[in-house]
């Protein structure tokens, strides 16, 4: 029960925030709140809860979310979730988020997590030479 309220907040906050990017006070307070939320939900024991904040903590680049996700990648019995985790430190795209990503790739025990690490890297290479070359 508890882990559905806190997906309700976690959805109603995401929507206020898109609604309210007029207001750039609004959309600053609402970013606190989601920011929050997503921390909230990355640290439940629910597995659906804690992979959906991983997708947005990197689709919105939270850069403060690192560390946990870090912890995730590397601590997590669930491969999937682990997956998710190193998604999202792909997507943030700090040196010390792309790094675990890549020493996963090398030392994670799961060939599955591993290898989705190892793509995860070389597509960020792949984007990081691309840019150079522009």
């Amino acid at each position: 029960m508890k882990s559905l309220i806190t997906a309700l907040i976690l959805t109603v906050t995401v929507v206020s925030a898109s609604y309210s990017a007029g207001n750039p006070k609004a959309t600053l307070e609402i970013k606190q709140n989601t920011v929050s939320s997503l921390m909230n939900g990355l640290n439940s024991e629910n597995l659906g809860l804690m992979s959906s904040s991983a997708y947005m903590i990197g689709e919105l680049q939270l850069t403060n979310a690192v560390i946990p996700l870090m912890k995730i990648l590397r601590e997590d019995k669930n491969e999937d979730l682990r997956i998710a985790a190193a998604l999202a430190l792909y997507k943030i795209g700090t040196p010390l988020a792309i790094n675990a990503v890549k020493q996963s790739a090398r030392f994670d025990n799961s060939q599955r997590v591993s290898k989705l690490c190892a793509n995860f890297y070389y597509e960020h290479l792949k984007n990081k030479f691309a840019d150079e070359e522009k």
